[in-house]
């Protein structure tokens, strides 16, 4: 069973106040939309369609299609390999991918409250998300220990650098 509405747009780009927060320019977006009016990723590259295929480079951003939560372990798995970038999902913690990503994070993060995405038309969607970091270079806007780079209704670390309770 989907925990995503059924026939909801996949589409729900990442508000500007959440890269401003994390503080960090990413070197690509691996699920930027054709269509880049409302969206605020900055990232210097991006791939918009057939990104499991392809090879990721850098430091990635990585907010997955939402709709199909059937696809979000592949984006996950592929996420993880690549081992270095920031990723925005849904908190889904009753589904295999929520686990096997908090199982791989170095480092996450729940909002607190709900994350006020852009539907492709412009108009605001709400959501809670988890945001991850994998990699060395993701954990800084983690940090310092106990001040996560917004407000965050929990976070942990798998990381030793940071130690496993944020």
């Amino acid at each position: 069973m989907s925990h995503e509405a059924p026939g909801e747009s996949n589409e729900w780009y990442t508000p500007a106040y959440i890269f401003e927060a994390l503080g960090c320019e990413f070197d690509l977006d691996v699920a930027c939309p054709k269509d880049r009016t409302f969206v605020h990723v900055p990232a210097a590259q991006s791939y918009s369609e057939g990104s499991l295929e392809k090879e990721w480079f850098g430091f990635v951003w990585m907010n997955p299609p939402f709709g199909n939560a059937r696809n979000k372990q592949d984006w996950l798995e592929k996420f993880f390999t690549h081992g270095n970038g920031v990723a925005l999902t849904p908190d889904r913690t009753c589904t295999k991918w929520f686990h096997y990503a908090a199982q791989h994070a170095d480092a996450a993060l729940f909002t607190e409250g709900r994350v006020s995405f852009i539907r492709p038309d412009g108009s605001r969607g709400g959501g809670q998300a988890q945001i991850a970091a994998s990699g060395q270079q993701a954990l800084p806007p983690f940090q310092p220990l106990n001040a996560p780079p917004m407000p965050a209704l929990a976070a942990w670390s798998n990381s030793k650098e940071l130690g496993h309770d944020l």
